[in-house]
């Protein structure tokens, strides 16, 4: 018996809260590990993925062969460097070289860019109708933002830049990868949504192979035992919370609700990502900061609401 539209779009939200949770620990991970650079965190956590999707997949291996022609092989290849590889070396870098004040005011903006692109799909909800989650959402990334610039900065205005155009770098990357994966499984019936999260950790971890040698390269600080063994537990930790439990269910999330709902999903890991960061510094948020949290709240029921009205025509018909 299969769910019923209202039922679908539930499940996925949750699916999608969910994912948010476990991906806003990756905002945590460059604090934890802050004495190693981008890219040994992005090859160390990308090949722990790899290593552990392939062992899960292994059994399936032969039947996932003959599932699989070249355009699934190329998409594969693209979104996870879209996604994961290019996406986090340049949030970390954002993070590390400009700060969390221009990365949470660029990365906020996720939501907007991926439900605009999406409202041009066949079916989708007209964009007029997202319109007050979008104004919503924007201004819950602008408090944000201000809250972050208004807090004294240590690096100079070249790192400023350069930490800028990381996160429209980041913003860029994993708009491309929300939209290109959430069309991906849509055209996939053969291939479920576990198993396409886990084929993208096997081309991701092979990618992370390229990656080691030149993150070893240009390491040139010498690092204790002690921090050694918390860079290895952050990056298992990120690649089994954030990438294969995170992904699997953005995956199962993508496949029960529209791309312009999809978009909203994202807002999720900026909640968690800013809780996480409220534990971490152990402080109360702002005024700012609560201003944020309500006006994210509020665009993702706005687009909800928006979203309820075809459902609900679908489900009569």
């Amino acid at each position: 018996m299969s769910s019923s539209p209202a039922n679908s779009t539930s499940i996925g939200i949750l699916f999608g809260a969910c994912a948010g949770a476990l991906w806003g620990l990756v905002f945590l991970a460059p604090e934890l590990a802050h004495a190693f650079s981008p890219l040994q965190l992005a090859a160390a956590r990308y090949f722990v993925y790899g290593v552990i999707s392939a062992a899960l997949i292994a059994s399936r291996w032969r039947s996932l062969l003959v599932r699989l022609g070249r355009r699934e092989w190329l998409a594969l290849t693209w979104l996870s460097l879209a996604g994961n590889t290019l996406y986090y070396v340049l949030l970390t870098s954002a993070v590390q070289i400009g700060g969390i004040a221009m990365t949470s005011l660029v990365i906020g903006f996720l939501p907007v860019a991926v439900t605009i692109v999406g409202s041009r799909d066949s079916g989708a909800v007209p964009l007029s109708r997202l319109m007050p989650s979008l104004m919503l959402c924007s201004a819950g990334a602008i408090c944000i933002g201000w809250q972050a610039l208004a807090m004294p900065s240590s690096g100079s205005l070249r790192e400023q830049v350069i930490g800028l155009l990381c996160a429209i770098g980041a913003l860029i990357s994993w708009t491309v990868f929300a939209i290109g994966n959430s069309r991906a499984l849509a055209r996939l019936d053969n291939i479920s949504a576990h198993e396409w999260n886990l084929l993208t950790g096997v081309v991701t971890g092979a990618q992370s192979l390229i990656l080691i040698p030149a993150a070893l390269a240009m390491d040139t600080a010498t690092h204790s035992g002690l921090a050694w063994a918390q860079f290895a537990a952050v990056s298992i930790g990120v690649a089994v919370f954030a990438s294969i439990l995170g992904n699997a269910l953005w995956n199962r999330m993508s496949r029960l609700l529209p791309l312009t709902l999809v978009g909203q999903m994202i807002l999720f890991e900026t909640l968690f990502a800013l809780i996480y960061g409220f534990v971490w510094e152990q402080r109360m948020p702002a005024p700012l900061e609560i201003a944020a949290f309500a006006l994210v709240v509020l665009s993702v029921l706005s687009c909800i609401a928006a979203h309820r009205g075809p459902r609900r025509a679908m489900a009569a018909v």
